[in-house]
């Protein structure tokens, strides 16, 4: 159970504008393992997290390629799919199909468009700053009936926490922060908090840059 929020622009008017900034959670079991954000790969063209549960070593929940490919997945608990494509603007994924009005995603939106307008004028540290200062909003939005429906008896035992950008439940929750930040000149920025030792209060920040190859 993880959000994502992004906005998309290939081609920013301004200089000073960015391709892409996006901002996830991931949100899982602290117990199950998995490693820091690295490059891997044939010829390490791969940035991610890998999942090192046995039996299901080497998976991702986000990534991206030295040649800008970018993928990013959410639990979803719903057979439906959307094959709808999507062009350049600002969205909101959580556990449901892109954009579906669930009240924490509307409400990280919102705060993730307010740190998106500023994001000009802001120093690239003090913007990834906000942004994570965004992921980390634990204010439950409730009611929600979205969430109530889709989830059903699955999400009542924990509907209080899950309803937060930010899920902060007993040996489950956010455990890993992300930021990409792309800029006209195709340099990435990825930065990832993560949680250290199944510890809540103990967490470690780094930061991989490089620039997109043509």
């Amino acid at each position: 159970m993880c959000i994502i929020f992004f906005k998309f622009d290939p081609r920013p008017v301004s200089k000073n504008a960015y391709r892409l900034i996006l901002a996830a959670n991931r949100d899982e079991f602290y117990h199950r393992p998995s490693k820091l954000a690295d490059f891997w790969g044939n010829n390490n063209e791969v940035l991610s997290g890998l999942d090192m549960e046995e039996g299901k070593e080497g998976g991702t929940w986000l990534g991206i390629s030295t040649r800008g490919k970018l993928a990013a997945l959410t639990n979803y608990l719903q057979p439906r799919q959307d094959r709808d494509a999507r062009g350049r603007g600002t969205y909101g994924l959580s556990n449901a199909l892109l954009e579906t009005p669930w009240r924490k995603l509307c409400f990280g939106k919102q705060l993730f468009l307010e740190a998106v307008e500023r994001s000009q004028e802001l120093p690239k540290d003090a913007l990834i700053a906000q942004l994570l200062h965004v992921l980390n909003n634990d204010e439950a939005q409730l009611p929600d009936p979205a969430i109530e429906d889709q989830g059903r008896e699955y999400v009542q035992p924990f509907l209080s926490k899950y309803a937060a950008v930010c899920v902060r439940c007993p040996g489950y929750g956010t455990r890993t922060n992300t930021v990409i930040l792309v800029d006209a000149d195709g340099h990435v920025t990825f930065t990832e908090r993560s949680m250290l030792d199944k510890d809540p209060s103990c967490w470690e920040t780094s930061t991989h840059e490089f620039k997109l190859q043509s």
